[in-house]
């Protein structure tokens, strides 16, 4: 049987993500925004948590680790890079590793960029994609460690992915990614019409989590710093696409 995923908020816009394996009962939480919501999401869905999996040690994704695991003893899996900064864990991971959950199998990959130590959770059986603070619904994470290049590799091997993998990211940024995006591709009729379909999903209460490669292909201007439209926006005609991309992370961070 497929993985059962349940997401729900956490704090103010993280997004929780709970990996049910159907077949043993084992249940993932991918990191640990906050303690309330995931008990909340456990109680819902009846499942009983034995897995935590850390994207990175960023503070909004790592702070409920401790009383989750004194609750439930759960196993903690971090990245090794994250070693110091979660240093009660149970396994640590890096590029190559894979991960159990019951059943489930999780390829690490290293996706450094927004920090160091960042790894996504590439479920591939069921083409399930956990990217952290790496990709967003028509977004990106900022760089905060290593440089724009670092980022962008990191980009460019998700956007390998198939187009039908899903993609459950960190936080719920739809909204204002949505206007940067329009901002800087304003011609693109995929771009407005899911700009539309995250306005009517915060109207019903909703938000654009999961979301496909193909769909963020089509319309998110990170993955498509490639394309001449994109440079001609940030005034890079004929640079290459890591300059491109650069040029519009660095005019998102001041949007």
């Amino acid at each position: 049987m497929p993985a059962q995923i349940h997401v729900f908020r956490c704090l103010q816009d993280n997004i929780g993500a709970l990996v049910h394996d159907p077949n043993t009962g084992a249940c993932a939480a991918i990191d640990a925004p906050e303690e309330g919501p995931i008990l909340a999401a456990l109680a819902e869905t009846g499942w009983r948590l034995s897995d935590i999996l850390v994207t990175h040690r960023h503070s909004d994704h790592v702070q409920a680790i401790d009383p989750l695991k004194r609750r439930t003893g759960c196993r903690v899996v971090a990245p090794l890079k994250a070693r110091e900064q979660v240093p009660h864990a149970d396994a640590y991971v890096r590029e190559g590793d894979t991960v159990h959950v019951g059943s489930l199998q999780a390829h690490v990959w290293e996706t450094p960029g927004h920090c160091a130590d960042h790894v996504s959770y590439w479920f591939a059986a069921d083409r399930d994609l956990f990217a952290g603070d790496t990709l967003f619904t028509l977004g990106c994470g900022r760089v905060l460690e290593g440089s724009y290049g670092d980022l962008w590799s990191s980009l460019q091997r998700l956007a390998a992915l198939p187009e039908e993998a899903r993609v459950f990211c960190g936080h719920d940024y739809t909204l204002s990614n949505a206007r940067f995006a329009l901002a800087v591709d304003p011609d693109n009729e995929a771009l407005k019409a899911r700009a539309a379909e995250a306005e009517e999903a915060k109207a019903q209460g909703r938000f654009l989590v999961p979301t496909t490669i193909g769909q963020e292909k089509a319309a998110n201007p990170f993955l498509r710093a490639g394309e001449p439209s994109l440079a001609k926006a940030v005034h890079k005609e004929g640079a290459k696409p890591v300059e491109v991309f650069q040029a519009l992370r660095e005019w998102k961070n001041r949007f």
